[in-house]
């Protein structure tokens, strides 16, 4: 049989203006840069302080090289854990007030090594309805343990499903600190009352919160001063921290029992030395040149008074922007004329979002000038009027 019948699926895609093409970026992923050919202003990159093509990380990728090799070659349980991999992980539980974290390939694969590591039967995820698809995923992957999803933020729901959990062993409360489509930030402080009156364990993916909030970037939890009170933070070194992975950060209990019993953790080859030099040198960043979080918050806001007086909602609570199109076939329109014009902003449509909110997430940079964002502005301006969006 061959795969001739993938086609009508294409097909199917295409009809529903959910269909992707990739496009390829020419160079380093700067603000200004060249996209199929095209120079752009890029408003789609989670590359918040512009730190993938900072002096001090590429120099440190550099003499990791010619210290460490360019590879590993193992996973971290035979060879492949270098000094610099244990010294990025006491750095990141020092960065992040914990007792330990356990660095792994992707924030996905840290979701699924914690969520698919900590529970056995009799236990249960109660789960916020916009959770990463890493998280979703990790939930469906550990069945038959149940999966109670509560509504949006909704910290009244959250409370009936805890005590529907009752009779359960252990109960996991899994939220994103900011959420990745509408920039929002998870009620920590009520997840964490409630965890703590129903004896629950709170897990918060804070990908999209590394490097943004918290005090020099530490995270969601550190921005609500939540610090020994949240048992599993999952951040990530591949959005602001410019480089690639995700990792876990807790009690030392909880580095023990991944190191050997998480699959993703098992099988998987270790970060190259440059990689794991590359995010020793953002941590340092980030403590040493806090005027870059300043910018990206200074630039948010401009940007955002700027949408608003346009008519756009634009009141997300983080640097990512959602400007709402509607149906996918107008979100893809959307971003082709964006294209056109200058502007990069990619759509997202449906599975990733419902179906009537396909959307061009824009997330504004510490990177970005005033003139860069006027300009997007301007554009959104006038293709909005143009859609019929505002």
């Amino acid at each position: 049989m061959s795969l001739a019948y993938l086609q009508e699926e294409i097909t199917r895609l295409q009809e529903a203006h959910i269909y992707q093409e990739l496009r390829t970026l020419e160079g380093a992923q700067h603000v200004e840069c060249v996209i199929n050919g095209k120079k752009v202003i890029n408003f789609s990159s989670n590359n918040y302080l512009g730190l993938t093509s900072h002096p001090k990380l590429i120099e440190a990728a550099h003499q990791a090289i010619d210290s460490h090799g360019v590879g590993t070659a193992s996973v971290r349980t035979i060879i492949g854990t270098m000094d610099i991999h244990q010294e990025l992980e006491l750095r990141l539980a020092e960065f992040k007030h914990t007792e330990a974290t356990l660095v792994l390939q992707s924030g996905f694969m840290a979701n699924t090594a914690a969520i698919t590591t900590i529970l056995s039967e009799g236990d249960v995820i109660i789960s916020d309805e916009l959770n990463h698809a890493s998280i979703i995923d990790a939930c469906r992957m550990v069945k038959p343990i149940p999966t109670q999803v509560y509504r949006h933020k909704d910290m009244n729901h959250l409370e009936e499903r805890l005590k529907a959990a009752k009779d359960f062993h252990h109960k996991l409360i899994v939220t994103d600190g900011v959420f990745s489509m509408d920039g929002d930030i998870a009620p920590l402080p009520d997840i964490v009352n409630l965890a703590e009156a129903y004896d629950a364990i709170v897990m918060v993916d804070d990908a999209h919160s590394s490097g943004v909030l918290g005090k020099n970037g530490r995270g969601s939890v550190n921005h609500f001063n939540l610090d020994g009170r949240v048992d599993i933070q999952v951040g990530t070194l591949s959005k602001a921290i410019g480089a690639m992975g995700g990792y876990i950060a807790g009690p030392e209990v909880l580095r023990k029992i991944l190191i050997n019993k998480a699959r993703p953790f098992l099988f998987s080859t270790s970060h190259p030395p440059s990689v794991v030099a590359t995010c020793l040198a953002a941590l340092d960043v980030l403590q040493t040149e806090p005027q870059l979080i300043d910018k990206l918050w200074e630039n948010t806001r401009y940007f955002k008074q700027g949408m608003q007086s346009l008519g756009f909602q634009a009141d997300s609570d983080t640097p990512i922007v959602p400007v709402i199109a509607g149906d996918s076939e107008k979100a893809q329109k959307l971003s082709q004329k964006l294209f056109e014009a200058g502007i990069y902003g990619q759509a997202i449509v449906f599975p990733t979002v419902a179906k009537d909110k396909a959307r061009i997430r824009v997330i504004v940079t510490a990177s970005h000038t005033k003139a860069h964002l006027d300009q997007a502005v301007e554009t959104f301006g006038q293709l909005g009027k143009e859609l019929g969006i505002i």
